[in-house]
């Protein structure tokens, strides 16, 4: 039976991806490894962050943790702090979670099939198309934002991106891409390179691209508007009081707990994760900051109390603040805070 038209152009365009690939490709420190644990981190580190900022997290992760044994030993507090300024932090516990499940049911060897990748937690189905065919240089397709860009613009979709019909076909054109080479490995790495360094959301070099000449949006002049742009979502504002609360030279902070954002990272107390605490109305902030997490706009105010009996946490110096996980949030308030013995105390 014929392919249909879009298989058939998706295999043409596979040699020219791989050439502009092997002339192209940035040296990214991953890179230069096969090895499935390293590659793993890389692509959980990669999820919502760019790669020049990743860099020197992921080296300074392989330092502190080279292995997955080293992972599943590391105290969590540790492995919170070596993620500290990446954001999401559900991904930092769930790449430990996953590498106790390793140890349990892999014997420690990283697993080498598709279904025992994407079973592990906080990895889906790009992640483990990812790592299966760059570590493993199995035929397992990925379509990420990325690859959503260049396929729908390959293929003049403008239908919505996150459209279950769309969605079908685009990891059906990926799988047919992958599945028309030997080097799964490079074929998913070209994609994910010219979507970072051509294909980009606005402005996309099209003199430089591999597959220009096959583009429907550049023939069409319409790759301002593929993808389609879909509805963001409302934000929210919030306002948080946060409390500096000192005794002598050291600073009280506690733990988030569970259910919370950033469970089990170091802040200052605030009416978000503990008790509020009454403050007179003519009492002034000693600093304020705000902080963006997805939708939520917030806006932190820290004012400088008296502790209340009840509140329990970790007096800490200041010395011992940079070797705590701090949410980022928190971290630029106490940028701004002055010496514990320079607070006014305010009786609340």
């Amino acid at each position: 039976m014929p392919q249909p038209p879009a298989q058939r152009k998706a295999r043409r365009l596979v040699p020219r991806l791989l050439s502009w690939y092997g002339k192209h490709a940035r040296d990214l420190p991953w890179r230069r490894t096969r090895d499935p644990y390293a590659i793993w981190i890389s692509e959980i580190m990669l999820q919502q962050t760019q790669v020049a900022t990743v860099i020197p997290y992921w080296e300074r992760w392989m330092r502190a943790l080279p292995t997955v044994n080293h992972l599943a030993r590391a105290k969590p507090e540790h492995v919170l702090k070596l993620w500290e300024g990446l954001g999401y932090y559900s991904r930092a516990r769930n790449l430990q979670a996953a590498a106790h499940l390793i140890l349990k049911n892999h014997q420690g060897q990283f697993p080498n099939s598709p279904e025992a990748i994407r079973a592990l937690p906080g990895i889906g189905r790009y992640t483990a198309g990812a790592i299966s065919s760059i570590a493993f240089n199995l035929p397992e397709p990925i379509v990420d934002g990325n690859v959503v860009r260049i396929l729908t613009r390959l293929f003049g979709q403008r239908e919505d991106p996150k459209a279950k019909v769309l969605q079908s076909k685009l990891w059906s054109l990926a799988e047919t891409l992958v599945r028309g080479t030997e080097d799964c490995a490079a074929l998913n790495q070209a994609l994910m390179e010219l979507g970072a360094t051509v294909c980009h959301p606005r402005s996309p070099n099209c003199t430089d691209c591999p597959v220009e000449r096959s583009c429907t949006a550049h023939k069409e002049n319409t790759t301002h508007l593929i993808p389609a742009a879909t509805a963001r979502a409302s934000t929210e504002v919030r306002r948080i009081e946060v409390y500096w609360i000192t005794r002598g030279d050291r600073i009280l902070l506690r733990q988030r707990p569970d259910g919370f954002h950033n469970a089990g990272f170091w802040e200052l107390p605030n009416n978000e994760t503990c008790p509020s605490i009454p403050l007179p109305p003519e009492l002034e902030p000693l600093a304020t900051a705000r902080h963006t997490i997805t939708k939520f706009r917030i806006q932190l105010l820290a004012y400088a109390v008296t502790k209340p009996r009840a509140l329990k946490g970790r007096w800490c110096g200041r010395g011992e603040l940079e070797s705590l996980p701090i949410t980022a949030a928190h971290r630029k308030l106490l940028r701004q805070l002055p010496a514990p013995n320079e607070a006014a105390q305010t009786t609340a």
